[in-house]
C-alpha cells in the first residue's frame, strides 16, 4: 500500500505550487527503506541502504531532521547541512545500526525565498534524481554520485552499457553513519509551467526518461502523474522501493485595473 500526499499552495501573488508524492515498498522488497518529505519549501526523497534495518533508519533519520528544518522556518544550504550532520549522528548512535554500509541518498529541491526573485535550488547526494520538464523537454538536473556515472563521465562506459552494469547500485556519496558529504547544489529560476520529478532509483530502474516524460504529458495534475508513474513502475517489475514527488509551478496572471 502506497503512502501518498498532495497539496496546493499560493506562495505569494506571483506563483503557486501544486505537488504530490508517494512511496511504495515495491513487489520484491520485504521493507520500504525509502522516505520522502513534501512540505513547502522543501521537497526531498531519501533512499536508504544497509543491512538489517539500517537503510530505513538512515532515510527516516534524515527526513525527520529535515522536517525540523522546515518547521524552523529557515530552509537554506546552511540549515540543511546542519540537519544532515545531526542525521549522521542519529544514524551512528541508533542501536539497530549494525552495518558500516548504512546510509541514504538524498535529493530534491527547495525554494530559496531569500533570493530576489525567489529561485529553486536542487540538492543531491547519491543516485536518486531530480528531473525538470520545461517547455516539453525533460532534463535530468542532478548528476548521479555513482561508480557507473564516473565510468560514463570518463568515457569508459556508454549510457547504453550502463544498463544492467554489475556496479549500477554502487554509489560514491551518501548520508551515512561514518561520514557526511555536502550536497551538490544548483540554482534554477522559477518558470511558469515547470514540473519537477524527484525520485529514488526504484522509479528509474523501471521507467526510462522517455517514460517519465510520457506520463507527465499524459497527466497534467501532479497527483495523476505520480499515480500513473508509480503504477507503471510496479507493473514493470517493482524490483525496488519506489518513491517520487511531482512539483508543478503556476504563475499568477497579473491583475488588471479597470
Amino acid at each position: 500500500m502506497a503512502d501518498r500526499t498532495a497539496q496546493t499552495l499560493d506562495v505569494d501573488d506571483r506563483f503557486s505550487l501544486t505537488w504530490a508524492g508517494a512511496t511504495d515498498q515495491g513487489r520484491r522488497r520485504d521493507t520500504n527503506q525509502d522516505a520522502f518529505l513534501a512540505e513547502y519549501p522543501l521537497f526531498v526523497v531519501a533512499d536508504g541502504m544497509g543491512g538489517h534495518a539500517g537503510g530505513e533508519i538512515a532515510s527516516k533519520s534524515t527526513i525527520d531532521r529535515l522536517k525540523s528544518v522546515v518547521e524552523s522556518g529557515t530552509v537554506d544550504a546552511e540549515s540543511i547541512e546542519s540537519a544532515l550532520a545531526l542525521a549522521v549522528k542519529d544514524i551512528a548512535s541508533h542501536p539497530e545500526t549494525t552495518d558500516e554500509g548504512t546510509g541514504t541518498t538524498l535529493t530534491g529541491v527547495f525554494i530559496d525565498v531569500a533570493a530576489d526573485p525567489p529561485r529553486w535550488v536542487s540538492l543531491n547526494i547519491g543516485d536518486s534524481r531530480v528531473y525538470l520538464l520545461r517547455d516539453e523537454q525533460l532534463v535530468q538536473i542532478t548528476t548521479d554520485h555513482s561508480v557507473v556515472q564516473e565510468l560514463i563521465a570518463s568515457g569508459r562506459l556508454s549510457p547504453e552499457e550502463a544498463e544492467g552494469h554489475p556496479y549500477s547500485n554502487v554509489i560514491t556519496r551518501a548520508v551515512g553513519a561514518s561520514e557526511l558529504f555536502a550536497p551538490d547544489y544548483l540554482g534554477i529560476e522559477v518558470h511558469d509551467g515547470d514540473r519537477f520529478v524527484i525520485c529514488s532509483d526504484g522509479l528509474t530502474k523501471e521507467l526510462t526518461d522517455y517514460g517519465i516524460q510520457h506520463f507527465l504529458r499524459q497527466h497534467p495534475d501532479p497527483s495523476g502523474a505520480v499515480d500513473a508513474m508509480l503504477d507503471a513502475a510496479l507493473e514493470n517489475g517493482g524490483r525496488d522501493n519506489v518513491t517520487l514527488i511531482v512539483v508543478q509551478v503556476t504563475e499568477h496572471s497579473p491583475s488588471t485595473e479597470s
